[in-house]
């Protein structure tokens, strides 16, 4: 019991102090240091510790989606994966973005990859509310520079986006032990991973057929971090991916975080029993309050896990 208090207070802490610590620069970090420290990480264990990824980077009132102060407010409450999107403009700058336009999530209007940076440096970003914030777009550069030490990313691709182009923003940070690209198909994969084969990639795993189309493409498994999508997948299958190793990531944004907001958010755990290792998410906040509780009293993961 003493071991799974010691891991309650590291990793989410009491209320009281949660809200004293706002006030200051501290955060709930993953700390992940090297390739092979990343590798032993997302390499499944029964001792994982069940964790939540923070879609968009964990957007709430008054924090937009894809924003460096969002990540924050997302660490100050809970360690989490922060998942992110990528797009270009029209110079060629790499900045977070998800729509192909600006209107949505910010002050200004049109395409992304119509605007040059100066331009796209000078607007402010919306809440998912519509309220326009003081917050203004980040770069890859800028994010990849704040995230090392502090957490883990997942890097959605937009489309537009030469996959070469981020693998390269990687490479220059060095940020390989902390930044996984996320792909939507076994030949996107194989693009990645033949551009940087010791980067971990996000993959579409959802069935057995999309298995064996993983374990045919000459991908080693070590690098999988395998998202099974928006809806549960049965507890046989899930077992399978961790048999050979692999976390697994269930989207809960959309539906099954609306059915936790209408009968509890006790449903998340739910899925972790049910074989989810990290639950991608809207409602990070809440759905790593929830699961808490499922955190081993020991486990060798632990290491990865600070709070400053």
């Amino acid at each position: 019991m003493k071991n799974r208090f010691l891991l309650l207070i590291i990793l989410f802490g009491a209320l009281a102090f949660i809200s004293c610590k706002k006030q200051f620069e501290d955060f709930y970090k993953i700390q992940v240091n090297s390739l092979s420290e990343m590798e032993d990480f997302y390499t499944w264990s029964p001792d994982r510790i069940p964790m939540v990824s923070a879609h968009r980077g964990g957007p709430y009132p008054g924090f937009p989606e894809n924003c460096i102060e969002t990540f924050e407010n997302t660490l100050r409450h809970t360690a989490s994966i922060l998942e992110f999107d990528v797009a270009l403009t029209k110079d060629s700058v790499k900045v977070l973005m998800h729509d192909n336009t600006l209107d949505r999530t910010t002050n200004g209007s049109g395409k992304v990859i119509d605007k040059t940076y100066e331009e796209i440096k000078a607007l402010r970003l919306k809440d998912n509310e519509g309220k326009l914030t003081d917050f203004t777009i980040p770069t890859l550069e800028e994010v990849l520079e704040w995230g090392r030490g502090k957490t883990l990313f997942t890097v959605d691709v937009k489309r537009e986006v030469p996959f070469e182009m981020v693998v390269d923003e990687i490479k220059k940070a060095q940020a390989e032990p902390y930044a996984a690209v996320i792909t939507y198909s076994a030949e996107a994969a194989k693009e990645v991973h033949a551009l940087h084969p010791d980067l971990m990639l996000s993959v579409t795993i959802r069935n057995e057929e999309e298995l064996q189309r993983f374990e045919d493409s000459g991908i080693p498994v070590e690098k999988w971090i395998a998202f099974t999508g928006t809806s549960e997948r049965p507890q046989e299958f899930n077992q399978m991916l961790h048999e050979r190793g692999v976390f697994t990531i269930l989207g809960v944004l959309g539906n099954l975080d609306r059915s936790a907001i209408a009968r509890g958010d006790h449903i998340y755990k739910e899925f972790v029993k049910n074989g989810a290792d990290i639950l991608a998410t809207d409602r990070p906040i809440e759905a790593a309050e929830a699961i808490k509780d499922l955190i081993p009293e020991k486990t060798s993961k632990m290491k990865y896990w600070k709070y400053d």
